[in-house]
């Protein structure tokens, strides 16, 4: 009866679904999956406070493509660069968060998921306020004057 009792409970345990933390899983799959979500975005018109593919703004692109992983993560671009290890510019991968401050406060307002990285430069994915989601490059002199840093989240 023991054994049946103890194995009712381990099966219980593994059973049961929780949601990940975005800092507690480093799969180079998992990477590749919240990449592929987030390109099933591309073309969607931007939208502030939207995260659909109706409209999307930075941070909710970020926030969903997360989401349809069951990874928990926060829905605005200033908790979001709380989140994850910051890491130095010339070490950014697929899959980190790439932070810009766009607006004169110099703060972070603005979020991008690195898409992929071709010849040392990097290319982000994000949600444009003139051009909805698209991709990126950060050597683009806006975003290169704009960039604050990045943290791998993943």
């Amino acid at each position: 009866m023991k054994k049946i009792s103890v194995l009712f409970i381990l099966i219980l345990l593994t059973s049961c679904s929780t949601r990940r933390s975005a800092s507690s899983y480093k799969s180079n799959s998992l990477i590749h999956k919240v990449v592929r979500t987030a390109e099933q975005y591309k073309g969607a018109p931007y939208r502030f406070g939207g995260h659909s593919k109706r409209g999307m703004d930075c941070s909710g692109l970020i926030y969903q493509s997360f989401l349809q992983h069951q990874i928990s993560f926060p829905r605005i671009s200033h908790q979001q660069a709380k989140k994850g290890k910051k890491i130095n510019k010339r070490n950014i991968r697929k899959g980190d968060l790439v932070f810009f401050a766009t607006s004169k406060s110099g703060k972070v307002s603005h979020v991008g998921l690195v898409h992929h990285i071709k010849k040392g430069e990097v290319f982000f994915i994000h949600a444009s306020s003139s051009k909805g989601v698209i991709v990126s490059s950060l050597n683009n002199p806006y975003w290169k004057r704009k960039y604050l840093f990045a943290r791998r989240v993943l």
